[in-house]
């Protein structure tokens, strides 16, 4: 890796990672024989078959692996991610891009979900359901499902991968991880941890296999029927590109700009007509496009903090950043002054350096397709705020932007993955959950307002339809304790709490 050797890079070594990196650890061992990208040397589809039949036969001994010892090893695990806590966050956030206390809160995530999983491994209960029969009883019996594949996008690196494997390990699946091609050193630094946790309690490295790859890894995992059970969070950078490409086709030969929505979906459908071609099942996590509703009678100053935090925070880059805004009447010049005036203070820089509250986009192509967003945001009458340019300096920095847009314009239905935020106005209560409802994602929502019928309203059957419901917090910040996961276009899957860990065992009756 370039600069490998200067001072701001020694903390690498101490989570294991050289100039030079295999990037699949298959069957116990460290290796690669594909090409070099980032000094990483990504796997092959030999790799691949190399660790996917170790893994199965590692399936073997760890389903039979009391449910609480599995806990154990997990707990481990979650104590050695703790001695690395700081060095893990440095990394994610020089590899990534988000500020370091952003990078040491997802690596702290990861640690939460291993204590989580550490009592769910003494509660994997199933039920006793009375018989017809005389003399009889029927058992309902939770069971492993074998192996779980976990295809994790940039932006979340750790986080996502701690929702998926904590719990499928506990429930008894071995886990078979393909990071994102752009986080390569993230994904080795994570697997050398858990590697030496297995290799400490004398148990195979294959429960545990990792892949640095592109597109065909993760397509041997989608189509793998060794596999039962495939998560994929969906990388929207991809999801974008093809929609600027029909919206562009669009204005060139006059077709209607509503069918590039379908194209959000794109790659989910992929991946879930290959899981389901072969009776698989899938976990689907995709784009976000989410809404903030201020109320006529909320907190301003509480939903401003909100509102920055949740549209600015990791560069707009979180599937559950603040991509609308909604604002009664009454309130929106008040708010959208303040806001802009706000934004024009946001310190923008070094996403390792203190202070930083607004680092890079991820790649070069981030901020194409960033550039390439506010003119397509212009061309359908969007007004530019505040920001909507790139900062002219090394890296892939660009300015915080609030846009005055129609909520009916196309561009509003899509997900823009970076700080762009859409300020709208609103009469009634009615009019702001349709238009919170109006796009074809489902992840996250929010409401600010002090009265009771609002909010009830809101988290009921005639409010937001979004599988996270907020009231007066942004929404971004989802807890563990939870499920999480939207409707709609993001996919119908549920990760991390509640009783999401049905999902990664079969139910036998």
């Amino acid at each position: 890796m370039g600069g490998f050797g200067r001072k701001a890079y020694e903390f690498l070594s101490e989570l294991g990672l050289g100039p030079r990196n295999p990037g699949c650890f298959v069957n116990g061992a460290w290796r690669g024989s594909g090409p070099v990208i980032a000094e990483v040397m990504e796997a092959s589809i030999e790799d691949y078959e190399e660790g996917l039949r170790a893994c199965a036969n590692a399936a073997k001994i760890w389903m039979q692996i009391p449910a609480p010892k599995r806990g154990e090893i997990v707990r481990q695990i979650g104590e050695a991610l703790r001695t690395k806590l700081y060095y893990l966050g440095r990394l994610v956030s020089l590899e990534m891009g988000k500020i370091l206390p952003e990078g040491i809160g997802e690596v702290q995530e990861i640690i939460d979900m291993c204590d989580y999983a550490v009592g769910l491994s003494r509660q994997l209960n199933g039920s006793i359901i009375p018989s017809e029969r005389p003399n009889h009883m029927m058992l309902e019996v939770w069971n492993p499902l074998g192996i779980v594949g976990v295809i994790t996008a940039f932006n979340f690196p750790c986080a996502v991968l701690g929702w998926n494997a904590c719990i499928a390990l506990v429930c008894g699946n071995c886990v078979v991880w393909k990071g994102a091609p752009t986080t390569p050193l993230i994904t080795i630094a994570m697997t050398e941890i858990v590697a030496q946790v297995l290799e400490k309690n004398n148990l195979p490295a294959a429960i545990f296999t990792s892949f640095c790859g592109g597109a065909e890894i993760g397509e041997a995992i989608a189509r793998d029927t060794r596999i039962p059970l495939v998560s994929f969070t969906g990388s929207s950078k991809l999801l974008l590109t093809v929609l600027l490409l029909y919206l562009e086709l669009s204005y060139i030969k006059g077709v209607e700009s509503a069918t590039v929505v379908m194209c959000i979906i794109i790659v989910g459908l992929l991946v879930q007509q290959n899981v389901h071609k072969r009776f698989g099942k899938c976990l689907l996590e995709l784009s976000g496009n989410n809404a903030i509703i201020v109320m006529d009678d909320a907190d301003i100053q509480l939903a401003m903090r909100s509102v920055l935090f949740a549209a600015v925070g990791t560069a707009g880059q979180r599937c559950t950043t603040c991509r609308r805004l909604l604002l009664h009447e009454s309130v929106y010049q008040t708010v959208v002054d303040q806001l802009i005036q706000v934004y024009k203070q946001v310190n923008i820089g070094d996403p390792l350096e203190k202070g930083t509250l607004l680092g890079p986009l991820h790649t070069p192509i981030s901020k194409e397709n960033f550039v390439k967003g506010i003119e397509v945001i212009k061309a359908q009458g969007g007004k530019i705020l505040v920001g909507g340019s790139v900062i002219d300096s090394e890296g892939n920095f660009v300015q915080p932007t609030i846009v005055e847009i129609a909520p009916s314009a196309q561009v509003v239905k899509e997900e823009l993955f970076g700080p762009v935020l859409y300020v709208m106005k609103f009469q009634t209560l009615n009019e702001a959950i349709e238009i919170n409802n109006s796009v074809p994602q489902g992840l996250s929502s929010s409401i600010f307002t002090r009265k009771p019928e609002i909010i009830f309203k809101w988290i009921g059957a005639h409010g937001s339809d979004c599988g996270i419901v907020n009231v007066n917090i942004p929404t971004n910040g989802a807890e563990i304790g939870g499920a999480f996961g939207g409707e709609k276009a993001t996919g119908g899957g549920r990760e991390a709490g509640s009783d999401s860990w049905k999902q990664y065992m079969r139910r036998s009756t």
